[in-house]
């Protein structure tokens, strides 16, 4: 009967495990390729569910949100934060006129990777209000992003990528 009693014990112990894990970490499949070389087409992620819900979103984190039309699901890179101006000029990221570095990009493409703006150009606003991300693929010249759509808000972010 003691036996018994630990078998069951066990096998509830991991059915709880597994349903604990299944619900803060998702598995995400990588589809097109906006977030090259980093993540290619095809790469399966994990993503914390919970993570952003306990430490705050930080910059350069790569996300899973909602898109634009709520039917698709994308993965960008933060870059601008709540309270953040952002501008490029020839590839360098300025944020709050500061110059910042982006290790995560290639140089291998040619030509122009981000393109020349201002926040300002693209939202019709200087800073990004409470409540908002400037995300960005790491495949700069093939992203569909912030660029394209604008902000995105914070309540649609799905999670951050853990690193595998």
């Amino acid at each position: 009967m003691k036996k018994k009693i630990i078998a069951i014990s066990f096998i509830l112990l991991i059915c709880i495990i597994l349903f604990v894990k299944n619900m803060i970490f998702l598995e995400y499949k990588v589809e097109g390729v906006s977030m090259e070389p980093t993540y290619e087409e095809g790469n399966l992620l994990s993503i914390n569910t919970m993570s952003h819900h306990i430490l705050p979103i930080e910059r350069f984190d790569v996300v899973v949100f909602h898109g634009p039309n709520k039917n698709d699901d994308y993965i960008k890179r933060v870059i601008g934060l709540p309270g953040d101006e952002i501008s490029y000029n020839d590839d360098q990221l300025y944020i709050n006129e500061k110059p910042i570095n982006e290790p995560y990009l290639t140089k291998e493409h040619v030509g122009m990777l981000t393109g020349d703006f201002t926040l300002e150009e693209k939202i019709g606003k200087k800073k990004i209000p409470e409540g908002y991300l400037f995300v960005i693929g790491d495949n700069r010249i093939k992203s569909y992003d912030s660029r394209h759509f604008g902000l995105i808000k914070i309540e649609d972010v799905v999670g951050k990528v853990t690193e595998n």
